[in-house]
C-alpha cells in the first residue's frame, strides 16, 4: 500500500547534467558556463535558440544513456521504493526523449512506478496528488510550496538562495538528502499502520 507519493526530477537531481550541458555549450558556440557562477535559473551565456539546441542535444539518446547517477541516488529511491513510496519520476524532456529515459532509468536500476516527460511537471504533480517533489529548479520548488506540497532539493548555486528563504529540505549529496527526508517520511509510515491508509505528508 502508498505510503507517499514522490517525484523526482532527473537533470541536475538524479545525475550532474550540468556537466553535460556546460560541454556541449562549449563545443558547439564555444560559450563557457562555469558552475560555480550560476547563480540564477536563466542561462543568459547562451541565447534563446542556443539554449535550446544544447538542451536538445543532451536529451539525444547518446548523452542520455551515457549519464552517471549522483552516488546515493539510486540506493536511496531503491529504499523508499521498498518502504511502500510512489515514485514518480518527472522531467521537462521532450516526449522524444521518453524512450531513452526510460531505458537509463532501467540500466542504472532506478526503481520507480512512473515516468512523465513533460513541460508542466507542477500541473501533473498535483494530478497525481505528489506529497513531495525534489527537483533543482527553484521555479518548480516554489510552484510546489505553493500547491501544497513538500519541496526538496540537491543544492546548486542556482536554488541555494531559495533553500536559504523558503521551506525547501536540502542538502549537497543524496544520502544527505535522504537523512533530512526521514524525519518527514517516517510519520507517514506510522500513520499508515495506524489508519490503514495513505496520509499526504502536506
Amino acid at each position: 500500500m502508498t505510503v507517499a507519493r514522490i517525484a523526482i526530477d532527473i537533470d541536475s537531481t538524479l545525475h550532474p547534467y550540468w556537466d553535460q550541458l556546460a560541454a556541449v555549450a562549449r563545443r558547439r558556440f564555444g560559450v563557457s558556463l562555469p558552475y560555480e557562477e550560476q547563480r540564477t535559473w536563466a542561462i543568459s551565456r547562451l541565447r534563446p535558440a542556443q539554449l535550446a539546441a544544447c538542451v536538445a542535444e543532451t536529451h539525444e539518446e547518446r548523452l542520455v544513456l551515457a549519464a552517471e547517477p549522483y552516488p546515493g541516488a539510486v540506493e536511496a529511491l531503491a529504499a523508499w521504493r521498498r518502504a511502500g513510496h510512489y515514485l514518480h519520476i518527472t522531467s521537462h524532456r521532450s516526449a522524444d526523449a521518453h524512450a531513452a529515459t526510460e531505458r537509463w532509468l532501467e540500466l542504472n536500476g532506478v526503481a520507480c512506478d512512473d515516468l512523465h516527460c513533460s513541460a508542466d511537471k507542477i500541473a501533473r504533480c498535483v494530478e497525481l496528488e505528489i506529497d513531495l517533489l525534489i527537483d533543482d529548479s527553484p521555479v518548480n520548488l516554489e510552484r510546489a510550496l505553493e500547491a501544497g506540497m513538500r519541496a526538496a532539493t540537491i543544492l546548486h548555486p542556482w536554488n541555494a538562495e531559495l533553500c536559504e528563504t523558503e521551506d525547501v529540505v536540502a542538502a549537497a549529496t543524496w544520502p544527505e538528502l535522504a537523512a533530512h527526508l526521514e524525519p518527514l517520511l517516517a510519520p507517514a509510515r506510522a500513520s499508515l499502520a495506524g489508519a490503514g491508509r495513505h496520509e499526504p505528508l502536506h
